[in-house]
């Protein structure tokens, strides 16, 4: 016994060393046991640490998928604490890197665990790897519930992505079960009785099949028939371009025009003598230098402030300092020195520059507060600006706020009038409703063609990421309003787009490779 544990511990298994010392801290050739035939590969208590290690997995996976399908909304989620915190941090990319850092780490376990039972090898995980593990699935359902509670409009995201991602989505499922192969293959072959390989084998062949037919029931409307795609959405920039130049400004919205956009969006408040301008919060703490100029009224609503106090604010420095997009990118220095010099727009500047420019608008219109001078009188006040001081022509206003709106169609009859939510055909065209405008997530491609064959349209807001623009255009939204013309202008037709045809090709072909595969596998 003492020769055969020298000639173990002088016995060269370098690759095997490696994976037990990473997972285990078992360096050494006679601190380590192979797993008997007919043997569970490990003790009980080691069983429950893997079952969890892979749960662990699962979760982290969840997670992160969901985290990084999500980036479109990361803006939102950051300005989301803004409102809870008082103050502005890139919460969002925090929370990427973090996810990306723990399922990089579990999945290394996961993958140190496979190969040391492909190896016949026993499993133990160190301790320090179990404080780990609980520390990954702690991190991810917290996440996930917290994201559940807060933010449960961001599953409807991750239902969207699938349209998009589910065909990869199954190639990579495949690939795994594929691998995991050798060592299912391995301890069935091990077991002694015929039980034990049945409840090896039964699931995996299970889990095997779903994987194979689940194309079957998968649906995405960017894989259609050549010559179908409807034409690219136009693009309007969401408060101009707000990655490039501060949200609302002439900047701003002059970057939307550079780069080809269609349209301008914005937020509309009334100051306290009338002046309608543009800003989307309730204060001016987050997009001004209020705290600087008038730190008592930091707290204060933008609409209670006279024009001539808000237009010697500044609009920009905040921009620089907070960089309110994760991937932004940086700005040359004669673009630096614009936007340190930007101030609050009013209305009637944007509706003109709009106008030069051929460009539609959009925008929501506050109503001021109570106590307020024009809290009655705020859908006049606008429409004197919009009619008799910028002299817009009228067919580029999409009129969105629905109060007093037969009053708005009898005073500019010229106006496209749209809705923010879905309601039936018969009520949209008995209002003259020519437009929607609707969240990303309520898209439906049944839906937009049912309101397209009555000749009504669809703009989808706040589309950022290529994927959503792509299912936005499969889906035939004739129009998106987006932070990010700049990036979308460049996409020249659906990213996965694909026929039947090529889909069918790759799925037939990825079940018959791996099939093959696996069988050989089990074979040898």
């Amino acid at each position: 016994v003492v020769r055969r544990r020298l000639l173990q511990r002088y016995e060269h298994q370098p690759f095997i060393s490696c994976l037990a010392g990473f997972y285990s801290c078992r360096w050494k050739r006679y601190q380590r046991q192979r797993t008997e035939p007919g043997k569970c590969c490990c003790k009980m208590r080691e069983c429950l640490f893997f079952t969890l290690l892979v749960v662990a997995f699962c979760f982290s996976l969840v997670f992160l998928y969901m985290w990084c399908e999500g980036k479109n909304d990361y803006n939102n989620f950051d300005w989301y604490n803004y409102g809870n915190t008082g103050f502005w941090f890139l919460w969002s990319l925090v929370i990427l890197i973090v996810a990306a850092i723990f399922f990089t780490y579990i999945s290394l376990l996961v993958v140190l665990a496979m190969c040391l039972l492909a190896e016949g090898q026993q499993l133990y995980l160190h301790w320090s790897h179990k404080i780990g593990t609980f520390l990954v699935l702690g991190f991810s359902i917290a996440c996930l519930f917290a994201l559940t509670v807060l933010w449960g409009e961001h599953w409807k995201t991750v239902h969207l992505s699938f349209q998009i991602t589910a065909p990869y989505l199954h190639i990579g499922a495949i690939a795994i079960m594929v691998l995991l192969s050798w060592p299912v293959a391995l301890h069935a072959i091990r077991a002694d009785k015929k039980v034990i390989q049945v409840i090896i084998i039964g699931p995996y062949l299970a889990i095997l099949l779903f994987l194979f037919l689940i194309p079957l029931g998968m649906y995405s409307p960017c894989i259609r028939e050549t010559g179908t795609l409807g034409p690219k959405p136009a693009l309007i920039g969401h408060r101009g371009e707000p990655m490039l130049a501060p949200e609302n400004t002439e900047m701003s919205f002059q970057k939307t025009i550079e780069h080809g956009g269609d349209g301008l969006e914005t937020d509309v408040t009334i100051s306290y003598d009338g002046v309608p301008f543009l800003m989307h919060d309730s204060t001016l703490k987050r997009t001004t230098n209020i705290k600087e100029m008038y730190p008592n009224d930091t707290a204060k609503n933008a609409a209670f402030f006279s024009w001539d106090t808000l237009e010697k604010l500044n609009a920009g420095t905040w921009f620089l300092k907070d960089k309110p997009f994760s991937f932004m990118g940086s700005l040359s220095k004669a673009d630096q020195n614009q936007a340190m010099n930007q101030s609050i727009y009013k209305l009637s500047n944007f509706l003109r520059l709009a106008d030069s420019h051929n460009k539609f608008v959009i925008f929501d219109l506050y109503r001021p507060p109570e106590k307020h001078p024009y809290r009655n009188l705020w859908i006049t006040r606008t429409l004197e600006v919009i009619v008799n001081e910028s002299r817009i022509r009228p067919h580029l206003v999409l009129w969105l706020n629905n109060n007093m709106r037969s009053f708005v169609q009898s005073v500019a009859p010229g106006f496209q009038h749209t809705i923010g939510n879905k309601a039936p055909v018969q009520d949209l065209l008995k209002n003259n409703i020519v437009k929607l405008n609707l969240v990303y997530t309520e898209m439906s491609s049944e839906d937009i063609r049912k309101y397209a064959e009555s000749n009504i349209t669809t703009n989808l807001y706040v589309v950022n990421e290529p994927w959503l623009f792509s299912l936005a255009w499969c889906c035939g939204a004739h129009s998106v309003t987006t932070n990010a013309v700049h990036l979308l202008k460049n996409i020249s037709q659906p990213l996965f787009l694909m026929t039947p045809q090529q889909y069918n090709i790759m799925w037939i072909l990825t079940d018959l490779i791996s099939a093959l595969l696996i069988s050989l596998i089990f074979a040898l």
